[in-house]
């Protein structure tokens, strides 16, 4: 159950791990708040049934009425839950109660909970730290899928490129994420200020939008910089890129990065508690300090301008990819993981 109303990174990788457990073979229920676009993705599929709840105000009592007939008719082993606002929700059953945590969220909301799973080991620290038993807290890190691309990359990169006013021989940047003081968008956009020759591509929606908008207008941006909103098609523009950028000053983890080594593109990231876990400075991606726009312009001026350190960064980015993060072994993990818990409900 997922109850998110604002597209981001934890809505994606919740659509592509339920669509994973399915091709996997595992039956689900599957509830969330309504959205045409995500029913109608999780409705492609045969063994996921999709039920739309809308909660809170005087909606609140008949929805968790009806949650909880849903749970008493598919009688599930385990029922997982994304943030606080499902997790609060989930009432008590005779079934494994699961939070999947991808943040430092206090632990007063997960109170239902039999046990939590953390995506990082700095989460998974954290969890212990507050308070919550060491024998309930476990470690499943995010996947990413390699490229799924209907046509060529070349010509991929030319539609993306086209769609977008984008120069063919523009050096093109891709920074993916919800537009939030957390993300440091506006690092990025004052560092683009040094980095003359690149085009960069905005791809997420949020309340920083409007603000954003004018710096980059103010900065004399406006010809270099797009803002695409929410995307569905991340594999197309990660394809049109020359780089991708991870500039938060905030990321428990950071799937970005996992996306850029699953489609061998370049890294340059902000060193904060995600990619700093994930990334090896100068093998297989660029690290700078945090909230440095100096340190990261010139990061973004040497790897566009060194051909030989891109190759290798990206030859290592995807070597890690697929001994770590691939969509089977983190699958397979989540499995053995309900199997056991099931088992001592």
């Amino acid at each position: 159950m997922m109850l998110s109303k604002t597209p981001g990174g934890a809505d994606r990788f919740f659509e592509k791990l339920t669509i994973a457990f399915a091709e996997a073979g595992v039956p689900q229920l599957v509830v969330i708040e309504p959205n045409p676009e995500r029913e109608a993705l999780f409705r492609q599929q045969s063994n996921i049934r999709v039920e739309p709840l809308r909660f809170g105000g005087l909606r609140e009592p008949l929805a968790r009425m009806r949650l909880k007939r849903l749970l008493n008719d598919f009688e599930p082993g385990a029922a997982m839950t994304w943030m606080s606002r499902a997790s609060r929700r989930m009432p008590y059953g005779p079934f494994a109660k699961i939070a999947r945590l991808g943040d430092y969220y206090p632990l007063k909301h997960y109170r239902r909970c039999d046990h939590l799973v953390a995506n990082t080991p700095d989460i998974l620290d954290y969890l212990k730290r507050e308070g919550w038993p060491a024998e309930r807290a476990h470690l499943v890190g995010n996947f990413c899928d390699p490229p799924a691309l209907s046509d060529p990359p070349e010509k991929v990169r030319a539609d993306v490129r086209r769609e977008t006013g984008i120069p063919d021989t523009a050096p093109l940047l891709l920074a993916l994420g919800r537009l939030h003081p957390k993300k440091a968008q506006d690092i990025l956009l004052r560092a683009m200020v040094s980095v003359p020759k690149a085009h960069l591509l905005l791809a997420g929606e949020g309340p920083l939008r409007p603000e954003l908008e004018r710096l980059a207008g103010e900065l004399g941006l406006d010809d270099r910089v797009r803002f695409l909103g929410w995307r569905r098609d991340a594999d197309r523009l990660l394809a049109a890129c020359d780089a991708c950028v991870v500039p938060s000053r905030f990321e428990p983890l950071g799937n970005v990065v996992l996306e850029a080594w699953a489609h061998r593109k370049p890294l340059i990231a902000a060193r904060s508690t995600g990619p700093a876990w994930l990334v090896e400075h100068e093998k297989d991606g660029l690290l700078v300090p945090v909230d440095d726009v100096k340190a990261l312009a010139e990061g973004l001026n040497r790897l566009l301008a060194d051909p030989e350190l891109r190759k290798k960064l990206v030859a290592n980015g995807h070597e890690r990819f697929e001994r770590d993060f691939s969509r089977k072994a983190v699958v397979e993990q989540y499995l053995r993981f309900f199997e056991r818990v099931k088992s001592a409900v």
